[in-house]
């Protein structure tokens, strides 16, 4: 009789276990340097760090691969990006879908937005180059 008294109780501990915690958005920014060219088909690659309010940081590779009328060359120092969506840092692995408009020489400037599902990544910089163009195509990011 006692184990039937116990029953109920096992069953609500389960559930309460099972239950899933409730996830806040974690805060996720993205400290990058890259360099590339494009000639139809553009193609950079760099390095960066993700760093997350909730203390978790990771050394990232990146890539950027597409297509479209575009020609140049280009270099970005110092460029930042900012993760929303984010309930972890392995979520900004992946690779986002762009689309981008550019032109600069000498000095230039970037900004973009991409996404991958529910995960946004805005992303800015300066840089040296030329270029001119319209791209569309994937950005990845792998960890190092």
């Amino acid at each position: 009789m006692a184990n039937r008294r116990l029953l109920p109780a096992a069953a609500l501990a389960l559930l309460v276990a099972a239950a899933p915690a409730a996830a806040r958005d974690v805060s996720c920014r993205l400290d990058f340097d890259m360099s590339g060219w494009s000639a139809f088909y553009k193609t950079a690659s760099g390095t960066g760090r993700v760093s997350c309010d909730n203390g978790q940081a990771m050394a990232v590779r990146i890539s950027a691969k597409g297509g479209g009328l575009t020609i140049g060359k280009s270099e970005i120092r110092g460029g930042r990006g900012q993760f929303s969506g984010v309930r972890s840092i392995n979520e900004v692995l992946g690779t986002y879908a762009t689309a981008e408009a550019h032109a600069g020489a000498v000095k230039s400037s970037k900004a973009q937005v991409m996404t991958k599902g529910e995960v946004s990544l805005a992303l800015a910089g300066t840089g040296e180059g030329v270029d001119l163009g319209v791209a569309f195509g994937a950005f990845t990011i792998e960890a190092r």
